[in-house]
C-alpha cells in the first residue's frame, strides 16, 4: 500500500514503524518517501494520515501518541481491522479535535495491497468528507465504498471475513471430496471457477497447491493473510454478534476452527488457506467433526 502511495502521489510521503530497518529501505527504494520519527511528527507534517495495525489496542497507542498533532485540516484514516466501538471510541477523540476520522479497513490480501486493487470499506461522518479522501484510497485500490457512518467499515470487514472464512473452509472441503471420489481437484477448481460454487477463495486464492500459481499454496502457504489474524477478525465478529443477539451457526464453526489454528506453532502464521492442510487431516483421519486435537 505505502509503495502505490509512493508511486502514485504527487507530494512527498511521511512513513514511520516501529522497524526501522523496513523504513530504512523503504525510503532508500522510492525518492518520495521520508521517514518520519514518529506518529506525531507524521501528523504534524501531513494533512492526511493512514494507520493500519494488527489490533485495536496498538491503534490506540498510536492515537494517542498524534492527537496533540491533529487540527480541523487534519483527515485520519484508520485500515486497521478492529471492532466497530473502538472505531466510533477513536472517531470521537479526532472529533474533539477538530479533526476527521474514518475507519477503513481493506479486502484484497496481499495481491490486492501489492497490485493496488484493494477494496477500502469506508465509515466516514459524511459524504462530502468520504469525497476528500477518496482519491488517496484509489491509489491503493480498485473500489471504495462508503458504508455509513463511523464505524460501519469495520461492520462491512468483520462480516465480509466471518464469510471469507466460510468459504474458505467449504472450497477445502469440496476439492477434498472430489479427490477421495476419484476426481483431480485441480480440475474440479476449473470448473467450480466456471461454475456457480466460483468464489474469491476458489478462484484467487485456492488452497489445493497448483491451481492458481500466485496463491500461497503454492509456496507453502507462506506470504498471505495468517490463520492467526483471521482468527482475531473471527473473534470480533463473534462478539460483535454475541452483543446484537445473533447466533452464526456457520460462523461460529468457522472461528472455532481458525482459533484452533492459530493456537498450532506450525500454523499460526501460514495463509488462512492451509485450512486445506487440517481438512485434508480431517479427512484422513475420518475424524471431520474435530479439527484441532492432535494435529499439533
Amino acid at each position: 500500500m505505502a509503495k502505490n502511495l509512493a508511486l502514485k502521489t504527487q507530494g512527498d510521503l511521511l512513513v514511520y514503524d516501529v522497524n526501522k530497518a523496513a523504513v530504512e529501505k523503504f525510503v532508500d527504494e522510492f525518492p518520495k518517501a521520508k521517514a518520519a520519527d514518529s506518529p506525531a511528527e507524521v501528523a504534524e507534517k501531513a494533512a492526511t494520515v493512514l494507520t493500519m495495525l494488527p489490533e485495536a489496542t496498538h491503534v490506540q497507542s498510536v492515537y494517542d501518541s498524534l492527537i496533540d498533532a491533529i487540527d480541523q485540516d487534519s483527515l485520519l484514516i484508520d485500515s486497521s481491522t478492529i471492532d466497530a466501538e473502538s472505531a466510533r471510541k477513536l472517531a470521537k477523540a479526532v472529533f474533539d479535535r477538530n479533526g476527521t476520522p474514518f475507519d477503513a479497513p481493506v479486502s484484497g490480501g496481499v495481491v490486492g495491497a501489492e497490485g493496488g486493487t484493494l477494496t477500502f470499506m469506508v465509515g466516514a461522518p459524511s459524504d462530502e468528507a468520504f469525497e476528500k479522501i477518496k482519491p488517496t484510497l484509489m491509489m491503493m485500490g480498485r473500489n471504495a465504498v462508503q458504508c455509513g457512518a463511523n464505524g460501519t467499515g469495520q461492520v462491512a470487514k468483520l462480516c465480509n471475513n466471518m464469510l471469507l472464512a466460510v468459504s474458505m473452509i467449504g472450497v477445502s472441503e469440496a476439492l477434498l471430496l472430489a479427490g477421495r471420489l476419484g476426481m483431480d481437484p485441480k480440475l474440479l477448481a476449473s470448473i467450480v471457477n466456471s461454475s456457480t460454487g466460483r468464489c474469491w477463495s476458489s478462484d484467487t486464492n485456492n488452497p489445493h497447491p497448483g491451481v492458481i500459481p500466485t496463491a500461497p499454496a503454492g509456496r507453502g502457504y507462506t506470504g498471505g493473510f495468517a490463520n492467526k489474524l483471521m482468527a482475531k477478525d473471527l473473534r470480533l465478529a463473534m462478539k460483535a454478534a454475541f452483543d446484537s443477539g445473533t447466533t452464526p451457526i456457520l460462523g461460529t464453526t468457522a472461528a472455532q476452527v481458525y482459533n484452533d489454528l492459530s493456537t498450532m506453532k506450525d500454523f499460526n502464521n501460514l495463509d488462512f488457506s492451509s485450512v486445506y492442510k487440517v481438512s485434508q487431516h480431517s479427512f484422513d483421519t475420518q475424524n471431520a467433526c474435530d479439527w484441532g486435537r492432535g494435529l499439533t
